[in-house]
């Protein structure tokens, strides 16, 4: 059975950092292909928050995971209904659509795989993990897949 993972786990003050530098890199067009700027509306504020992704492109399709769980991206982006990606000049909206749980095993499974470099600590399984082992996480990592607006 796999570790108990608490519903969100908060960066570190070195991550936030990290992040925040990071974030600039992308958004003027550094860092690999698959790294955007996701910006979304404060649910509260209607501030606009920025955040380095992982995007993951699987069968011609786009999907969102968040790694850490419901995260503030994450909360924003379901009461918003859409995100922006960026990548230097690149600006795309996008709606979101919920994964159900029938869809998210093998999602979850195809971003850990792709990105395990960048997230294998936030799971309980190794990557290469079939994606049944997925199955008691569902509800822990949020995940979207990203429609043309």
């Amino acid at each position: 059975m796999p570790n108990v993972m608490p519903e969100f786990r908060a960066p570190s003050a070195g991550e936030r950092f990290f992040n925040r530098i990071f974030g600039y890199l992308v958004g003027f067009g550094l860092g690999f292909h698959y790294n955007y700027l996701l910006q979304v509306r404060g649910r509260k504020s209607g501030k606009l928050y920025s955040t380095p992704i992982d995007l993951l492109e699987l069968d011609g399709k786009r999907f969102l995971v968040a790694p850490r769980g419901r995260t503030q991206w994450v909360r924003n982006a379901e009461a918003a209904g859409e995100i922006t990606l960026k990548r230097r000049g690149f600006r795309q909206n996008f709606r979101l659509r919920t994964l159900s749980d029938a869809e998210k095993p093998a999602v979850l499974k195809a971003y850990l795989d792709a990105f395990r470099r960048e997230v294998q600590r936030y799971f309980p399984v190794p990557a290469g993990s079939p994606p049944e082992a997925f199955l008691p996480l569902l509800e822990k990592y949020p995940a979207f897949e990203l429609l043309p607006k």
